[in-house]
């Protein structure tokens, strides 16, 4: 869990400054997490223990991807925010990795509106959401094109770190003695 905060963090990091998450910090998580539970597995209880370790990195990987993999096709997030949620659920696992997908989608929907409507770009960027919404919904003549230039891009890293950070606070503090 602690090297998904460090991986989330670094790709909050550059992608606050570059609007890029790099492909070596993705794919090295990814590699990091189904390994290192395979061996954590296998020297905790054997060969077996490491591979069901090592799958369940998998399923959280392949879960984790779900969601993200089809706002990516649809046009609604970058590569490596896809390629990040991949490498937090390889490194948590099936379980913490959707819990911190889910407080990270949380973070962003609160922090976007807010920075929008800090900008003065709220309703311009609902009032497009709602066309690109109802689009599918129109006949093909009476559809209505939002231009490229007018949709509003959203940094997505900063919200991904802060959502695996609440989910190791939340399991941090479970595992305090008492």
């Amino acid at each position: 869990m602690l090297a998904a905060v460090v991986v989330s963090a670094i790709a909050a990091i550059v992608d606050y400054r570059t609007g890029q998450i790099p492909n070596w910090l993705t794919l090295g998580g990814i590699v990091v997490g189904v390994v290192g539970h395979l061996v954590q597995g296998w020297v905790i209880g054997g060969v077996r223990a490491g591979l069901i370790e090592a799958a369940f990195s998998v399923g959280g990987l392949l879960f984790c991807s779900l969601a993200p993999a089809v706002l990516y096709v649809k046009g609604g997030m970058g590569g490596g925010d896809l390629k990040l949620y991949a490498a937090i659920g390889a490194l948590c696992q099936l379980m913490l990795g959707i819990e911190a997908q889910m407080y990270s989608m949380i973070i962003a929907a609160i922090v976007a509106p807010a920075r929008l409507a800090y900008e003065g770009k709220l309703l311009r960027v609902l009032g497009r959401s709602f066309t690109l919404l109802l689009n599918p919904l129109r006949p093909a003549a009476k559809r209505r094109e939002v231009p490229a230039e007018a949709l509003t891009w959203f940094r997505l890293g900063p919200a991904i770190f802060g959502g695996t950070l609440v989910t190791l606070v939340i399991h941090g503090y479970a595992l305090l003695p008492r």
